[in-house]
């Protein structure tokens, strides 16, 4: 699977944006909103990988 016409499409300019923050709070909401997907993404993962290694173990 290429993931790298997904990433260029999905891609960000934050320094774009963090120069034309109109205060500190914007550029703060700008960084959170660029990390939480991600966060998010990998905490989803995490229980999925949780969640089928414990029905794993029950079906023993």
């Amino acid at each position: 699977m290429n993931l790298l016409p997904l990433l260029l499409f999905l891609q960000v300019d934050i320094e774009e944006k963090m120069k034309n923050a109109p205060d500190e709070k914007y550029e703060i909401g700008v960084v959170i909103g660029t990390y939480l997907p991600f966060v998010v993404l990998a905490g989803l993962a995490y229980l999925f990988y949780y969640l089928a290694k414990k029905r794993k173990n029950r079906e023993k």
